[in-house]
């Protein structure tokens, strides 16, 4: 299956107020994402927006400090996914450095609770006996698992950044810059970034009760697990998600990050000292979220939370072995939807508008990556689901999409007009989760086909590649490969640089089952390049148009650079 793409330039007026340290390269890329100025392609710390916009930080802040003062069990809630996970270590940690005794975490199992916190989960935890239950990265969506924390008598602090519904959960408080009427100057902090920012503002409300001598713990300590947190859930790098994620980077880059971090960045065999965003989303993150999607993200939890050397390797070792059995049961998940898919009529030349996806076999904790793979190849929103356990007749199902078509509200317009089809939603205009019964899979397909035909604007189902243009010859070598490596960080909103052009194909083998390794020609100059499953098993064009990225090539060393190909194309 094959998708139409078309490349298309950025366009850019690049200003005079840059120093002169940053390559005229740079400031092009920089002023094509709308940075136009020092301050704002590289923000910094001092640059974040202060707290205090946030709803419901006061009543929050007010709940952990009389906790902490009344040496009250504080018990955090995580989520199965890396978002989750890091948020809930920076919870535990965070509380502990300010003075909390008594912490403890807990985090739903996929296959047991779903997702959130549901009356099951708040039930087997009721032993623990908790005064306050904090959510990390859920809860706006939890209204029945917080009603039944709240029959127990327990406090309840919602920090979340998910979309709300109608009405919001009965919690004591919540955080969270997405629910109505909040003021704060972003709205795209991952989970661990609201957790991060209440913690800000619990330190300064015990400092300006004495609790300190001086100006208290350096929460900065906690930014490589926001970092990571951050870039692995997606969220747009506006720019206070960038000096937040270039913060915890250079914590990373270091070599001060947490124990587990740096043994997760080991058993991947990364570099530290140029650890990138794109390390932490393509060999960090898969890795945590293994944890979550085949075993019980509890492990990937104690690995962020080990100060052990030892035993944080042993730990990422672990995950690093589930996350090989991860990827060998999407191979074949995936192998299966296609497969699937190829008896539809004409999808693989015009695929429909979306597609939804459902296999008795497949499991749950995969059909995520399913649909994002298949999303990818097709540019088209798909939904994959699963059976919520083996032999289960409730079917969880996970959602991705493609720009110009919010996937949540076309689920809520879709439990608009066919109320009691779906049990439960939520997530983001990108990415969402639902779970229904396995007999309303039909109805819900043809209904959520409608919701996509009439919401997808026809130019969205068109993808096209942005392109910060054609680079000269003189300038394929490996200062402007780091430059624009260490220029991020990059991710999503914030883009990785990404050039166009035609080359002769000088030569050209398969590395593996799925790769094409090329030389690619230009007059006077040997290009070696690389396409990520590029090889479809016929020969590419002697001449072709691509779309790269320039970077190191860290296998070859020294001053070597390689293409790496996202798009190829026969030149015309």
């Amino acid at each position: 299956m094959t998708r139409a793409r078309t490349i298309l330039r950025r366009e850019c007026s690049v200003g005079d107020d840059w120093p002169d340290s940053i390559p005229l390269l740079l400031r092009r890329i920089y002023s094509a994402r709308g940075a136009h100025d020092h301050a704002s392609a590289r923000p910094r710390l001092a640059d974040l927006l202060p707290p205090d916009g946030l709803l419901g930080l006061d009543a929050a802040t007010a709940l952990l400090a009389d906790a902490i003062g009344g040496d009250r069990h504080i018990l955090v809630v995580g989520d199965f996914d890396c978002d989750g996970a890091t948020a809930c270590a920076v919870a535990v940690r965070g509380l502990r450095m300010l003075g909390a005794r008594r912490v403890s975490h807990a985090v739903p199992n996929r296959m047991v609770h779903g997702y959130g916190l549901s009356p099951a989960l708040v039930e087997e935890l009721a032993p623990l006996q908790p005064d306050l239950l904090v959510t990390v990265d859920h809860g706006i969506a939890c209204h029945a698992g917080i009603a039944a924390a709240k029959a127990h008598g327990w406090q309840v602090l919602v920090t979340d950044h998910h979309l709300p519904g109608d009405a919001l959960p009965p919690a004591d408080a919540i955080v969270n810059p997405n629910q109505p009427g909040d003021g704060f100057g972003s709205r795209m902090l991952a989970g661990v970034g609201v957790i991060f920012y209440v913690l800000l503002a619990l330190r300064r409300k015990l400092r300006d009760a004495g609790g300190f001598d001086g100006g208290g713990p350096d929460l900065a300590t906690l930014l490589d697990l926001v970092a990571v947190g951050t870039v692995a859930d997606l969220v747009p790098l506006d720019a206070n998600n960038r000096a937040l994620v270039s913060a915890g980077l250079r914590r990373l880059r270091s070599g001060q990050g947490c124990a587990g971090l740096q043994a997760l960045i080991e058993v991947s065999r990364r570099r530290a000292e140029t650890l990138g965003a794109a390390d932490i989303g393509f060999a960090i993150a898969p890795r945590l979220n293994a944890a979550g999607r085949l075993e019980d993200m509890a492990l990937g939890i104690e690995c962020l939370l080990c100060d052990d050397p030892a035993q944080a390797r042993e730990l990422a070792a672990l995950l690093d072995r589930i996350n090989a059995e991860r990827r060998a049961v999407q191979q074949q998940m995936v192998g299966e939807a296609e497969a699937a898919l190829a008896i539809v009529p004409d999808v693989a030349t015009t695929p429909g508008v979306a597609h939804c996806l459902f296999d008795a076999q497949w499991h749950p904790g995969v059909v995520g990556l399913v649909a994002s793979k298949l999303k990818e190849r097709l540019h088209r929103p798909v939904i994959a689901f699963a059976p919520s356990e083996p032999g289960s007749t409730l079917l969880r199902g996970s959602a991705r999409s493609i720009p110009g078509f919010h996937v949540r509200d076309a689920l809520a317009r879709v439990d608009a007009a066919r109320p009691g089809l779906i049990d439960r939603f939520g997530g983001h205009a990108m990415a969402a989760g639902l779970s229904l019964p396995q007999v309303h899979f039909e109805a819900f397909e043809a209904a959520f086909l409608e919701a996509a035909t009439a919401m997808i604007a026809p130019e969205s189902l068109h993808e096209t590649i942005a392109s910060d243009g054609e680079l000269p010859a003189d300038a394929f070598h490996i200062h402007n490969a780091r430059v624009l490596r260490d220029g991020g960080p990059w991710g999503q909103g914030f883009p990785e640089p990404l050039f166009d052009g035609e080359f002769d194909v000088l030569s050209w083998r398969p590395v593996g089952t799925q790769h094409l390794k090329l030389e690619l020609g230009l007059p006077g100059l040997r290009l070696q390049a690389i396409e990520f499953g590029g090889w479809r098993g016929t020969a590419p064009a002697p001449r072709v148009r691509i779309a790269y990225r320039l970077a190191p090539d860290d296998y070859r060393g020294g001053d070597a650079i390689q293409l790496v190909v996202v798009h190829r194309e026969p030149a015309g």
